[in-house]
């Protein structure tokens, strides 16, 4: 499953900043993922921004009053026009009709963060291919895939609860009907799969439904007790097999530890809400295997081993203060 953060997504701004050939005077995002990326990219190329519709109506965002650059349509000669993914191009292609009829004075570009194998069929400018099956962080929770998804409850559309409400009675009920939700998918969830037990199943189904959060399956633990559930402590090994049954494509779950293990069992990819961190099987394969690797050479050798490591560190501590010097104070 491949992934991309907003940290990442920052990063893919910078980047386009720098290696577009013409000057840009102005963003326009294409609502609603697109806006986030026009965001950032409009702040690395310090240019104002506007959406598809303030371009057809000749209207700026506001910025603040430090920016001094175009305050007008009067001083713009080129539009990009950018959206954070193209797939099919259906979106590029509807904005790029809609913008056709109207006889702008400026030159019109288009581009993307991240675009699909025939994605640059559609723009003039993109920073990476982003092959698919494919999730983003800032849309991971609104897209139709949640409807092949396996989705964790606690922790992730709502918090955990506190050890005080974790009484397996009339507190955590209350926390069950009365908790806010973080966060209400606009898309159906194939799979909830949680740690709550089957006898919270009506409380837990009225706050789903009460907070408007659409599934296909709630599946609960089937046992009588929290003290029996924490006695066998196979909370990751559930949730794996209940993943693996499912044929879903991704298991998102809150706990980092439990992802893991998770990832492990299932040999599937699984993504950490919390940490917003996407493991996939063959990476956690290769960490284990360079451990497994570093723990031998460290047994069969521990003096050299140990020198190694050392020389290793101070090299990368000097070179990364070398590089901070030289972006600081160099040129």
């Amino acid at each position: 499953m491949n992934h991309r953060s907003i940290s990442q997504l920052n990063s893919s701004a910078r980047q386009l900043a720098r290696e577009l050939p013409t000057r840009i005077d102005l963003v326009a995002g294409i609502p609603r993922s697109g806006l986030l990326a026009a965001n950032l990219l409009c702040l690395n190329l310090d240019v104002p921004m506007t959406d598809i519709e303030g371009l057809c109506e000749g209207r700026l965002l506001q910025t603040g009053r430090r920016y001094d650059g175009v305050d007008s349509f009067e001083d713009v000669e080129t539009v990009l026009v950018v959206d954070d993914s193209v797939d099919t191009g259906r979106q590029m292609q509807e904005t790029k009709r809609q913008l056709a009829e109207h006889d702008f004075p400026f030159d019109i570009e288009y581009g993307a963060m991240y675009i699909s194998s025939q994605g640059h069929k559609h723009v003039d400018h993109w920073v990476d291919v982003v092959s698919k099956p494919r999730v983003f962080e800032w849309n991971m929770m609104h897209h139709p895939m949640l409807k092949n998804f396996c989705v964790d409850i606690d922790g992730v559309l709502c918090r955990d609860p506190t050890r005080e409400e974790n009484d397996d009675g009339r507190r955590y009920r209350e926390f069950l009907t009365t908790v806010e939700p973080r966060v209400v998918p606009t898309q159906t969830i194939g799979w909830l799969v949680t740690c709550r037990l089957e006898k919270y199943r009506d409380e837990t189904e009225a706050w789903l439904d009460r907070h408007g959060i659409e599934y296909d399956n709630l599946v609960m633990m089937d046992l009588p007790s929290k003290e029996i559930r924490q006695r066998d402590g196979n909370h990751a090994e559930y949730k794996a097999d209940v993943y693996c049954s499912t044929g879903a494509d991704l298991f998102i779950e809150s706990s980092m530890r439990q992802a893991t293990e998770i990832c492990e069992r299932s040999k599937k990819p699984v993504h950490c809400y919390g940490a917003n961190q996407m493991l996939n099987p063959g990476h956690l394969d290769r960490v284990y295997d360079k451990s497994g690797e570093y723990l031998s050479r460290l047994s069969d050798n521990p003096i050299s081993f140990s020198l190694k490591a050392s020389k290793y560190i101070l090299s990368e501590g000097y070179y990364t203060l070398s590089r901070l010097s030289y972006s600081r104070w160099g040129r």
